[in-house]
């Protein structure tokens, strides 16, 4: 049996004529203040999205009839800052790099500066804080493969390593001995050389090893496998290792050799920029 509906009070308003299972629906429109208000913002809506970019095409958005961006507003408060930074900076491409850490001002300055370009541009590498990961080098210690002192982080920094893009790009290359040695020589120079720093997983190898070493690689690392930084040949007796000092991956590096790169940051920074990040990474504490 269908439900009744409900009996129109004498005050009750109009109804709309619809009914669900016997309810009916008031005619009440809504409080003139509030549509006002919704026209007000359609209104609105219309002419911010002429002013100001709004609607997204397939390129770019619409750039509106102001034309405001921010990006323009970015680009203008990094102008400002340059040309507020532009005498310090100046001085800072000039002066020697040795004299930089003696000027309180301008040491200040460069290492708050290098700061921001190593956690725009290095971090991704180096990690935040520096310590770098495997194939990318610890900036903290004291293990350094051209050198640690601020002109030789410049001169890093500045060209680059083993990249094709500078011409005085540090550069080495370790032969692939794999290619040249057999599996049992691969193996003894492994231990050989993991004994200088450790244990050897075989130590009946490490004098067979040591052999192949002084064959094949003295001539980088030298006699006693303490590098040669004009060389870029990495010291193995001190225990740290950019990929890793396990048995396993020795061998790996021995057999195939590695190529790590780095852009040259010349293309990318200014003088003073490369100068200040390089003070930066001096003073973190692995600096000569």
């Amino acid at each position: 049996m269908a439900k009744q509906p409900k009996k129109q009070l004498p005050d009750d308003p109009d109804t709309t004529g619809h009914e669900w299972d016997g309810i009916q629906e008031f005619n009440n429109p809504l409080p003139r203040w509030w549509l006002w208000t919704l026209y007000a913002t359609i209104v609105w809506a219309v002419i911010y999205s002429i002013a100001y970019p709004a609607w997204p095409g397939i390129s770019s958005a619409t750039a509106g009839v102001m034309g405001w961006s921010t990006r323009a507003n970015v680009a203008n408060d990094i102008a400002a800052a340059e040309a507020a930074n532009a005498d310090i900076n100046a001085r800072l491409a000039e002066v020697e790099l040795t004299e930089i850490s003696a000027d309180p001002e301008l040491s200040g300055y460069a290492t708050s500066a290098g700061a921001a370009v190593f956690k725009t541009w290095c971090a991704q590498c180096h990690g935040s804080g520096a310590a770098g990961a495997k194939g990318y080098p610890n900036l903290l210690d004291n293990d350094w493969l051209w050198g640690g002192d601020i002109e030789a982080i410049h001169a890093t920094v500045k060209h680059g390593i083993r990249n094709e893009e500078d011409g005085d790009a540090r550069y080495s290359e370790m032969p692939a001995f794999g290619e040249m040695l057999e599996k049992e020589e691969l193996s003894a120079v492994t231990n050989y050389v993991i004994s200088l720093s450790g244990t050897p997983q075989d130590p009946a190898q490490v004098e067979a090893g040591q052999t192949v070493f002084m064959d094949n690689c003295a001539s980088c690392h030298g006699d006693e496998g303490l590098g040669d930084r004009d060389q870029g040949a990495p010291n193995l007796a001190d225990a740290i290792w950019l990929y890793g000092g396990d048995y396993d991956t020795v061998l790996q590096t021995v057999t195939y050799s590695r190529y790590g790169v780095m852009p040259p940051w010349s293309t990318r920074l200014t003088e003073a920029e490369i100068r200040a990040v390089s003070s930066y990474v001096h003073q973190l504490g692995g600096g000569e």
